[in-house]
């Protein structure tokens, strides 16, 4: 442990444990009960310094390492209750730091001050009820009219959104310019026209999830964060961090419940002994135990390179991923060591049962982290920062890309921009002769009399920019299919979406694949 933490870590861990025993754990039933946090806990943390711990100290912050918030997340996801633990990491770890690293002085000032003293909460507004993961299609507008913009939609899942005081709300500055149409607004929780539903939810009962409509709510310009049309690569580049957090989170709740379950399997009695002593639950707990270690030492790696400044999507993505499915799998098989008081909510593992399975859908669900972990490690992809101010506002709205970072690869022919039919024209030859024979003709028009023709007849692809008659023409503009090839736009969904127009022997449409793979 000492690689990671020193002896003022292990002050502050403990500084932090004994805040919580007397301020948090004794009131964490009836918060879960009441489905609220009195905002007076919030002030208590504030004023101890916990929750500015990665903020600048000109504005009231610890200015810490990144380890005090490791610390921090661990030790808030052991009080049995992911309704309490969710609401200071969104803060902290979630929202405030777009306007820690890319906001105006001004909006530092107003609300990153309140932030940390505990005087405000503050939200992440991404989530849209057509729109998850999928980030570059949020349909929420904010139109510039003057002094302001007027922003109409709405947000679904947003926690704080109820009783926090404002949202960093994801918006569509310019719709017609996909990812670089994406801005970030802070909007007053209050302002007229926001109005908020509180969900019911399975698990995270302490905690408030709204449903968010906005309907011609009037925001100031000087309420944008950063540059217009900045807004996704900013969000790209704050996923790790999120994602780290949900790691932390996960492999604390799995040693709380191990250590909750020992001391029931310690005391409850079957057949004559304690049930500590069956073999196949001493099993079980040493496999789990092992798991949990395991991941515990791979996601404190991640903090590293974290705090080191490296940028390590693979690993966030792994990490995120292997945590939140273990949380899960451990809160269902120490349920199982309760037997029927497992199912009775006076039973804490009830309560962990119930709020672990967020963990594998928020912050990126399973199948997007395998996505990216699959793009990186079969297709080659590699991700790098984008700092604030690498991209301005200049850059053509052509730009395609899913994951805060710039994509490359080792095949040449990727590029950001749209490319050049010259350009198209090579990377088609050099990807149809790696791939097999079509056995047919295949046409590619682009429109302006620009064409490719490959014809797949012979032992190989032969690939010109000739018009001949082919037995299938697929049309499709330079910029859908420079998206297609480099793996920011799936085929399929080209063609369900009407981007990709198939005419002829679809058979042929089909093995298109292999030249885009």
């Amino acid at each position: 442990m000492s690689y990671y933490f020193n002896e003022d870590h292990e002050i502050f861990r403990q500084g932090l444990r004994d805040f919580l025993n007397k301020e948090v754990r004794p009131n964490i039933d009836q918060w879960e009960e009441d489905r609220r946090i009195p905002r007076e806990i919030w002030k208590k943390m504030g004023d101890m310094g916990y929750l500015g711990l990665n903020f600048s100290e000109k504005y009231g912050g610890m200015d810490a390492d990144f380890f005090y918030s490791v610390i921090f997340v661990e030790e808030v996801s052991k009080v049995w209750s992911g309704g309490f633990m969710i609401t200071p990491v969104v803060v902290q770890y979630m929202s405030m730091p777009y306007i820690a690293s890319h906001g105006s002085e001004f909006l530092k000032e107003k609300y990153l001050k309140k932030t940390i003293s505990g005087e405000w909460l503050s939200s992440i507004a991404i989530t849209e009820p057509g729109a998850g993961s999928d980030v570059q299609n949020i349909q929420t507008k904010a139109i510039r009219q003057g002094d302001h913009y007027l922003v109409n939609g709405s947000k679904t899942f947003i926690t704080n959104g109820v009783y926090g005081d404002f949202l960093i709300t994801v918006v569509k500055t310019d719709p017609e310019a996909g990812i670089n149409g994406v801005s970030l607004l802070v909007i007053d929780r209050n302002a007229a026209g926001v109005s908020a539903t509180k969900l019911k939810k399975l698990g995270w009962h302490a905690s408030d999830t709204a449903e968010l409509k906005f309907e011609d709510v009037k925001v100031p310009v000087e309420n944008l964060i950063g540059d217009e049309g900045q807004g996704f690569f900013y969000l790209m580049g704050g996923l790790q961090l999120e994602r780290l957090t949900g790691a932390i989170s996960g492999f604390s709740a799995c040693e709380e419940a191990i250590d909750y379950s020992l001391q029931y399997m310690s005391e409850r009695e079957a057949f004559g002994r304690k049930i500590n002593r069956f073999q196949v639950l001493r099993h079980r707990i040493a496999q789990m135990s092992s798991e949990i270690t395991s991941i515990k030492y791979f996601v404190y790696h991640c903090c590293r390179v974290h705090a080191d400044g490296g940028y390590a999507v693979k690993e966030c993505s792994m990490a995120k991923l292997l945590s939140s499915e273990l949380a899960d799998k451990v809160a269902y098989q120490c349920l199982q060591f309760f037997g029927g008081y497992g199912f009775i909510e006076e039973f804490k593992i009830a309560r962990m049962f119930r709020d672990s399975r967020i963990g594998t859908i928020g912050a990126g669900t399973s199948e997007i982290m395998r996505e990216i972990i699959a793009k990186m490690v079969i297709d080659e992809k590699q991700y790098k920062k984008i700092d604030a101010g690498d991209i301005k506002p200049s850059v053509p709205n052509r730009i395609s890309q899913k994951e805060a970072t710039i994509p490359s690869s080792s095949n040449n022919i990727n590029n950001l921009e749209t490319m050049s039919f010259e350009t198209l024209l090579s990377g088609i030859t050099e990807r149809a002769k790696q791939a097999a024979a079509l056995g047919n003709t295949l046409k590619f028009d682009f429109g302006d009399d620009q064409k490719v023709f490959i014809d797949g007849t012979g032992d190989e692809n032969a690939v010109s920019s000739e018009d001949k008659d082919a037995d299938c023409v697929v049309n499709v503009t330079i910029e859908d299919f420079t998206a297609m090839m480099n793996g920011d736009m799936n085929p399929m969904a080209a063609f369900m979406g009407g981007k990709l127009k198939v005419k002829g022997d679809m058979g042929v449409a089909m093995k298109l694949q292999s030249i885009l793979g």
